[in-house]
């Protein structure tokens, strides 16, 4: 299993305001999928990492390379 991570960076809406979270997943998660949201509600790997309230979800970004740990 790799140690490589990508950050991902959420913005998400709240009740009106925005705000955004940077997120660690597994970078070889993303290989399967053309959509990064895609990977965040689908990647069985993803999702023992984190879990996303996609509904609230404005935008999902790669924010650098993958970074070893």
């Amino acid at each position: 299993m790799s140690d490589e991570l990508a950050t991902v960076r959420l913005l998400f809406a709240d009740d009106g305001s925005f705000h955004h979270e940077e997120v660690q997943i597994p970078a070889g998660a993303m290989a399967g999928y053309d959509r990064l949201i895609d990977c965040l509600m689908e990647d069985p790997t993803v999702l023992k990492r984190l879990h996303v309230d996609v509904s609230r979800v404005c935008s999902a970004e790669l924010t650098n390379a993958a970074e070893s740990t």
